[in-house]
């Protein structure tokens, strides 16, 4: 028998229904019982028009710690495959995504911890639809640059040495 468990188990709060939460975000992309809805439908028709299949799923008490919303969000992710969706408590966020990376997510996700669904959504989106800063031309650009600096001063320290050789033999023919 393996030692090791081949999946992490999920851990979903006794008091979160999961079938209805996944039945409420069917309709219109939102399970947010006591919450605006009306503004987090709203968000997710703006994550569509950009392009984003969002569901938002808010629960009214924080648990323990922040995993179980991961959880969540992973079980709704699955339930409407190429979604990302979007868990949120008072105080703690949840992601899960196919299209956007876990980097992009935790920072949309660390965005997210603002107490009101509404805010949080929208910084979330607004994460997901930034620009990621252009690292790779960036590194690109420093290696050649380096490079060259690199080509440049060898090519000064062969220079000053064939003038400095070229002024001792004009030296050694003036005093023979």
């Amino acid at each position: 028998m393996p030692h090791a468990i081949p999946f992490l188990p999920a851990f979903i709060p006794p008091d979160v229904d999961m079938d209805k939460v996944i039945a409420d975000v069917g309709d219109d992309g939102v399970s947010a019982p006591g919450a605006d809805q009306a503004a987090l439908r709203q968000v997710v028709s703006e994550a569509r028009a950009d392009g984003i299949d969002l569901k938002i799923v808010v629960i009214d008490e924080n648990p323990h710690i922040e995993t179980p919303l991961r959880d969540i969000a992973t079980e709704v992710g699955h339930a409407y495959p190429g979604s990302t969706v979007l868990a949120l408590s008072p105080s703690y966020a949840g992601t899960y995504s196919a299209e956007f990376d876990r980097v992009t997510l935790e920072a949309g996700q660390d965005l997210a911890k603002t107490g009101d669904p509404v805010q949080s959504s929208k910084n979330f989106v607004d994460q997901l639809t930034t620009p990621d800063f252009p690292w790779t031309a960036l590194t690109i650009v420093l290696v050649i640059g380096v490079a060259a600096a690199a080509a440049a001063t060898r090519w000064l320290q062969n220079r000053g040495k064939r003038a400095a050789a070229a002024e001792t033999s004009a030296t050694d023919a003036d005093l023979g």
